[in-house]
């Protein structure tokens, strides 16, 4: 009992959280959506990180270190199968949010800004900026953002 109270209490534990923003993504009730966002934002905050309301998040990526630092604009689309480390910024600018393919990975304090498109299967390294897009299968190391092909 002990162990499960201590791993709840460290906050990543985000399964309810899912729970609650799929639910709200889902529900034509403009009440029962009213009712969920204050909810969900609170939860999150308590996580330490941000997911914007109208985020496109087709399946619940990965975090190791739980949603702690993570900030994800609400005009974001992240694809399934994806693993976003700690402090990564997925922003927008002047309301053109990122479009993230399946299965990348996000190292921690990555920072992705602007309309860009990251393709599937990209891997994006600890402190890489990137406001270009990147084709698929490719790998994105260091600031300013150096783009590596797939083998």
């Amino acid at each position: 009992m002990r162990d499960w109270v201590r791993d709840r209490a460290k906050g990543d534990d985000l399964e309810l959280y899912w729970r609650l923003f799929y639910w709200r993504e889902r529900t034509k009730s403009r009440m029962l959506r009213s009712l969920l966002t204050p909810i969900l934002l609170r939860s999150a905050r308590r996580h330490g990180g941000y997911i914007g309301i109208g985020a496109v998040i087709r399946q619940p990526p990965v975090l190791p270190h739980g949603l702690h630092g993570v900030y994800i604009s609400r005009y974001a689309a992240v694809g399934a199968g994806c693993r976003i480390y700690q402090n990564v910024t997925i922003g927008e600018v002047d309301g053109a949010a990122p479009e993230i393919g399946d299965c990348c990975l996000i190292g921690a304090g990555a920072v992705i800004v602007g309309g860009v498109k990251i393709g599937s299967h990209v891997k994006i390294g600890a402190g890489a900026v990137v406001c270009t897009d990147v084709p698929e299968g490719s790998t994105v190391v260091a600031q300013p953002a150096r783009i590596l092909p797939g083998r």
